[in-house]
C-alpha cells in the first residue's frame, strides 16, 4: 500500500512540474507544438529560422584530405525553439555515429547571430562560435580559422536554398575578402513531412 501511494504522490508532483513548466515556457515543446513556437515577444529576427523548424533527411558530403569528396553521410537534422521560443537549437544524428548540434541565439544589440556548436567526435570541451546573419536569402555564419598554410581567414557556414521544402548548407574557408573559397562539407536537405 506505501509503494501504492508513493508511487502516486510521485507521478502527482511529476504531473505539476510538467505542468508548470509548460505554464512558463509555453513556446517550448511540448505535446502540441514537438518544435515548439516562435515567441511574438521575440527579436522579429529570430524567425530567421522559422523554414527549417522541423525534421529534415540530409545527406552530408565531407572533403578528403587529397581534395576528393568523401562518400555521403545519411542523417537526420531536426530545429526547433528553445528559451520559451526566443532561440533555437538544432541537432544532427548520422548513420555514421556521429552526433552534433547548436544553440542559435539572435542578440538585438549587435544585432547578429551567435551560433555555439557541440559535438560527440571530438567531444567539445569549449563550444566554437559563429556569428553572422541574413544576407539576401541566405543566412550565413563566420568564425576566424587559419588554413592549413597559415593564411588568415574565416570558416564559413552558409544556408541557402531555403524553402518549406529543405535548404542547403555549405562550410567552406574564406579569405578576408572572400577571394578564395574552399568548400569542405556540404549538406542536402529535405523536409519530412509531419
Amino acid at each position: 500500500m506505501k509503494q501504492i501511494i508513493c508511487h502516486t504522490l510521485l507521478l502527482l508532483v511529476g504531473s505539476l512540474l510538467i505542468g508548470q513548466s509548460e505554464s512558463l515556457n509555453p513556446y517550448d515543446a511540448n505535446s502540441e507544438y514537438p518544435f515548439g513556437r516562435l515567441n511574438p515577444e521575440a527579436p522579429e529576427k529570430v524567425g530567421d529560422w522559422a523554414p527549417l523548424i522541423g525534421e529534415c533527411d540530409c545527406r552530408s558530403e565531407q572533403r578528403n584530405p587529397d581534395g576528393t569528396w568523401a562518400d555521403p553521410t545519411e542523417m537526420l537534422w531536426r530545429f526547433k525553439y528553445i528559451m520559451n521560443g526566443t532561440a533555437l537549437q538544432d541537432e544532427t544524428f548520422k548513420s555514421d555515429g556521429v552526433h552534433s548540434g547548436s544553440l542559435r541565439l539572435y542578440n538585438p544589440d549587435s544585432l547578429r547571430w551567435f551560433v555555439h556548436w557541440y559535438s560527440t567526435q571530438p567531444v567539445t570541451p569549449q563550444l566554437s562560435t559563429w556569428e553572422g546573419g541574413v544576407t539576401g536569402d541566405e543566412i550565413v555564419l563566420y568564425r576566424e580559422q587559419l588554413a592549413p598554410n597559415g593564411m588568415e581567414g574565416f570558416y564559413r557556414l552558409t544556408f541557402k536554398d531555403i524553402s518549406e521544402a529543405g535548404f542547403n548548407w555549405v562550410g567552406e574557408w574564406v579569405d578576408p575578402d572572400e577571394t578564395i573559397v574552399y568548400p569542405t562539407w556540404r549538406i542536402y536537405c529535405k523536409k519530412r513531412k509531419t
